[in-house]
């Protein structure tokens, strides 16, 4: 199967559900206001988790079989979405989210028979099934709070989790496991979607509907991976695949205990703040956890098939170094000098920021670039089948109706419409291109280079900081980087990451544009109906 699909339709899922519970935040109550623990100032709305887990579990549901280990992945999806936004709301207590967790992580192990076999040191002697299922239960519940307690910062939460997805979908690719393929695709898709609006300023939080759904699936797929999947992996390996979070609230747990606090009381010790305490900025503290995050998952990979004392000797290592070098630091009051004035860089930035051409330049380009696009690939592709056509003409007939009555441009159908369109115009232009290759490779490296150049200086120039490279940036070179390796000398698998990259680039753009949108029959909408009309009409041919 097409692992585009159920990564494009995750990804449109999340981009249209979150900017509509946006909206829906303060009558729902589920805003995050400040307070001294946290480090934002303004009140944010947490509906980020919606977006996630209905673009992660709606794929899911169209593309696997329902079989009990399928249907109890959603079950248990759905039982922690509720017990998570019962909590963006109402802020349960630790007692009812424990209830839910346990909830959720007893229907996969128990129904689905999702479980731990084989420990590390203990060679290929399975354990007691009853055993196994115990230690599962209390591992998964203790990596959903771990990456629930990891967001403290914008972007880190779903970095550090997007990191640990492409680790254990190329290793669930490396040994044929098609179904975790796709249900980390789809979790990667709404992540992508969700850190669109998480980016620092973040526009919003995923809350615990989120984060408790992430470090649950990350747990499922991890014990599915060595468990099932392939049972020659090390069983130590998840500790480097689920990396920091895992470490840090063990080491938070560890600080509450030796000073006397509540074990559930929340603090300002994790690793971001501790970062942060010492002089790093927010976007200095999520670039290092990216990169001890990349560190951990590359190892990973290096090391699935060593021994355990090597895996965890490494995990260890790596572990005590990070935290006994910030304790030194905290202990001898070190801080980070700061940046006091703008750099030369900064300087002819600022200088070429104020010009008119900067101003209203690369906004056009890409009004201009992302319709003409459309328009011009639906027109060039060999050809179009059948089931695609069907479907286009169906989306057409949606948006026309949509904008006759009156809908605001924003509305979620909408924005579905299009983000479904630019999905199957970059399939299609990837499956049947109608010149030779090499050509279209060499158009589509300047087209898309110009459009991601065009949006990015778009988007800075509308706000205040400083031109400079964010943590998302980061994230995306890092994720393309890794793509890019474990594909190489893979022809389908190289389509496939160029593809997902296309994809990512393009809907932002069509976000941005939609964002800016106030006439309903406008340059984007039209467009994209005459491009689905089209692709109509020629699979009729």
């Amino acid at each position: 199967m097409d692992l585009l699909l159920p990564f494009v339709a995750a990804l449109a899922i999340s981009m249209a559900v979150i900017p509509v519970m946006v909206r829906l935040a303060p009558r729902l109550g589920m805003i995050d206001k400040p307070d001294p623990r946290k480090v934002h100032q303004t009140p944010i709305p947490r509906v980020g988790g919606m977006g996630i887990v209905l673009g992660a579990l709606i794929p899911v549901f169209l593309w696997m079989p329902h079989d009990r280990r399928t249907m109890a992945f959603l079950a248990a999806g759905l039982v922690l979405l509720v017990f998570g936004v019962w909590d963006d709301i109402k802020e349960l207590g630790h007692y009812a989210k424990f209830l839910g967790q346990i909830a959720a992580v007893t229907i996969v192990v128990y129904y689905g028979h999702v479980y731990v076999t084989l420990l590390p040191f203990m060679g290929l002697e399975p354990v007691p099934d009853a055993l196994g299922q115990i230690f599962t239960v209390f591992a998964m519940v203790g990596v959903i709070n771990a990456l629930n307690h990891s967001d403290g910062l914008d972007g880190l939460a779903g970095g550090e989790a997007l990191l640990s997805l492409g680790c254990i979908g190329y290793l669930a690719h490396d040994a044929g496991g098609a179904g975790l393929l796709v249900i980390a695709a789809a979790t990667v898709g709404g992540i992508f979607g969700f850190l669109r609006f998480n980016s620092h300023p973040a526009r919003v939080f995923m809350g615990d509907g989120g984060s408790q759904f992430l470090g649950f699936t990350l747990a499922y797929l991890v014990v599915q991976l060595t468990q099932k999947v392939n049972p020659a992996l090390s069983p130590a390996l998840p500790a480097l695949i689920l990396g920091l979070p895992v470490i840090d609230i063990l080491a938070v747990l560890y600080l509450r205990i030796s000073s006397g606090r509540n074990w559930f009381r929340a603090t300002k010790n994790h690793i971001h703040h501790r970062l942060m305490g010492i002089g790093f900025d927010h976007h200095g503290a999520v670039v290092i956890i990216y990169m001890v995050q990349t560190f951990f998952v590359i190892s990973a990979v290096a090391l699935r098939y060593q021994l355990d004392s090597a895996v965890l000797g490494l995990y260890g290592a790596v572990s005590i170094g990070l935290f006994v070098s910030i304790t030194v630091a905290e202990r001898r009051r070190w801080r980070l000098a700061a940046r006091s004035r703008l750099g030369r860089m900064d300087r002819i930035v600022e200088r070429i920021k104020a010009h008119a051409y900067f101003e209203r330049g690369p906004a056009l380009l890409v009004g201009f670039l992302v319709p003409a696009y459309l328009l011009a690939a639906t027109v060039l592709v060999k050809r179009v089948p059948a089931d695609f056509g069907a479907v286009a003409v169906m989306l057409g007939i949606l948006l026309i109706g949509s904008l006759l009555l009156r809908q605001r441009p924003g509305a979620v159908q909408n924005r579905l419409v299009v983000y479904v369109t630019v999905a199957f115009v970059v399939y299609l232009v990837g499956r049947y291109p109608t010149v030779p290759v090499p050509a279209m490779e060499a158009v589509d490296i300047v087209f898309f280079c110009t459009i991601a150049i065009a949006l990015a200086l778009a988007i800075r120039y509308h706000t205040e900081e400083v031109f400079r490279v964010t943590p998302m940036d980061y994230l995306v070179m890092l994720v393309v980087l890794f793509v890019g390796a474990t594909t190489r000398g893979n022809t389908e698998g190289t389509l496939l990451a160029a593809m997902v990259v296309k994809t990512i680039i393009m809907f932002y753009a069509a976000e941005w544009l939609i964002e800016r949108i106030s006439a309903r029959w406008n340059g984007l909408f039209v467009t994209t109906i005459m491009s689905l009309l089209v692709l109509g009409v020629r699979a009729l041919l």
